[in-house]
């Protein structure tokens, strides 16, 4: 048995041997078939990644030749327009060389001419002096003859002769002055009245006559307490905004505005028009009305005078010049109205110069102008006759109207035909009867006087004359004035007007000072 058995498993161990040689070589192979096909898989990878590799270096290379030629056209093209500047600036350069060679050219050809001319007048000179030599030995021969044949000597026949000549030049001289004095004293007189009733009597204009007060008509008694307001603050509001006194009385559905300033007392009734159409009224609102409502006479004095020059014919003035002209709508000479009495004059110079057979439209320029300097924006030491001609020169005006505007009150000399003209009629408008008032006049410098020497104080805002002169009303800045101070001021203002002024009875000086506090609620 046990000779039968080891064969048997000697059998088995050898199958097991062989069995696992077996598995072994298949596994050889297989791992010998799988490195062949992962050799042939990394080679055909290898392969696709050359390929790959190389389309994209040709990409790549075509790219970078697509942005060469880019850039290279880029700089052709910086390059061509540079070299078409220096083209440019070189051709610019040539013209200018052959310009300025021909103006070389063209200075030597006029010297030489002049060159030319100088030689022949050169000659021509010694040629003459060569006559005059002639002339003169020729006139000494003769002077020599005629001494001989007359006795008398050259100088002493000169004498003879001028003397003759004198005397019979003067009597003849003294007859003709004497008849032309004579037929001047005979005509001149004559017509010079005639000239000046001819002008007067074709114009024809009414009396002018300024007043101080205007009269605010309303619709019901009943406007008159609102206006008024609680004690009093709508009105003291409206006199501090405007500088006019208001009075309110006992007359009937009327309310009188009273100031010398005719331009105030406008603005006053304006916005006292405004504000009771309106309704609403309280300070705030009286303040915001009254400041629209000078700017609104700002442009009516414009457009006044645009349509007063209009009027007139007279074309050609300055804006500034019809501003002034406009202007004179509201202010007054002696009481008599200046536009009207400008409008007057300048009508009247057109009259008279066109029977003198001179420039009516220029006369008539100068007549409009010649008050121009009673109406400055700012005061000033000059008379206004002087003041008006350096406006007129400064906006362009002719020598002539210049001449005349600052020679019709005899400040500078007359040196055209259109100063004697202006000057009789500016007597002319101002002499008719019912023209003028010098009362009211001097009255209006007194009230002016009387605000200047308020406005002479340091921290003063505004300052109204009012009461006829009676009272001087001031207000001033509260941030620089005290109450103290206030006071103070008062009492120097009254002692500054007894000292410079003259006035009948009692002025009364009131200082206000009112502060605000103001904010707004969002």
């Amino acid at each position: 048995m046990e000779g039968m058995i080891l064969p048997a498993i000697v059998g088995v161990i050898s199958g097991l041997i062989i069995g696992i040689v077996i598995i072994k070589s298949l596994e050889k192979s297989k791992a010998n078939k799988l490195i062949s096909s992962t050799k042939k898989e990394t080679e055909t990878l290898l392969k696709e990644a050359r390929v790959e590799a190389e389309a994209i270096k040709k990409d790549k290379i075509l790219q970078a030749k697509e942005k060469f030629i880019e850039l290279k056209a880029e700089h052709e093209k910086v390059i061509l327009s540079r070299e078409k500047k220096v083209s440019e600036v070189e051709k610019r350069a040539r013209d200018k060389e052959s310009q300025i060679q021909s103006e070389i050219d063209k200075n030597k050809k006029l010297n030489r001419s002049l060159e030319q001319k100088e030689n022949d007048l050169t000659y021509k000179l010694e040629f003459l002096d060569k006559k005059e030599n002639e002339i003169e030995k020729l006139h000494k021969r003769h002077v020599d003859l005629l001494e001989q044949i007359s006795g008398f000597s050259a100088d002493e026949a000169k004498k003879e002769l001028v003397a003759s000549l004198k005397d019979e030049a003067k009597s003849d001289a003294m007859a003709f002055i004497q008849d032309t004095i004579e037929e001047a004293k005979l005509t001149a007189q004559q017509e010079a009245r005639k000239v000046v009733l001819n002008t007067i009597q074709r114009v024809g204009v009414e009396q002018a006559v300024e007043n101080c007060v205007s009269v605010f008509n309303l619709e019901s008694d009943d406007v008159k307490g609102r206006i008024i307001g609680r004690e009093g603050r709508n009105i003291r509001a409206l006199e501090s905004a405007t500088g006019v006194e208001i009075i309110v009385d006992d007359t009937p559905e009327a309310i009188i505005l009273s100031c010398f300033d005719p331009v105030r007392r406008e603005v006053a009734r304006l916005s006292m028009h405004k504000l009771v159409t309106d309704g609403r009224i309280h300070p705030a609102r009286i303040e915001e009305v009254v400041k629209k409502t000078e700017k609104q006479i700002q442009q009516e004095i414009i457009e006044v005078g645009k349509r007063t020059v209009i009027d007139l014919g007279i074309h050609g003035l300055h804006p500034e010049l019809i501003k002034t002209v406009g202007r004179m709508k509201y202010r007054s000479s002696y009481g008599q109205n200046l536009l009207q009495h400008s409008r007057e004059v300048a009508n009247l110079c057109a009259i008279m110069a066109s029977e003198l057979g001179l420039n009516p439209k220029l006369a008539k320029r100068a007549g409009l102008l010649h008050d121009i300097g009673k109406v400055p924006e700012t005061e000033s030491e000059l008379p206004h006759a002087l003041l008006g001609m350096q406006w007129a020169e400064k906006y362009g005006e002719k020598k002539d109207v210049c001449n005349a505007i600052g020679a019709h009150h005899d400040e500078i000399e007359m040196k055209s035909l259109l100063a004697p003209i202006v000057q009789v009629c500016d007597a002319i408008s101002g002499a008719r009867p019912g023209a003028r008032r010098q009362v009211l006049d001097s009255y209006i410098q007194r009230l002016k006087d009387l605000e200047d020497i308020a406005f002479g104080f340091t921290g003063v805002q505004k300052a109204y004359a009012i009461q006829a002169g009676r009272e001087l009303r001031v207000m001033v800045e509260s941030t620089k004035v005290n109450d103290t101070k206030a006071a103070e001021l008062s009492f120097n203002i009254s002692q500054k007007i007894q000292n410079d002024m003259t006035y009948p009875g009692q002025v009364k000086v009131t200082v206000i000072r009112e502060t605000r506090a103001v904010n707004v609620a969002k």
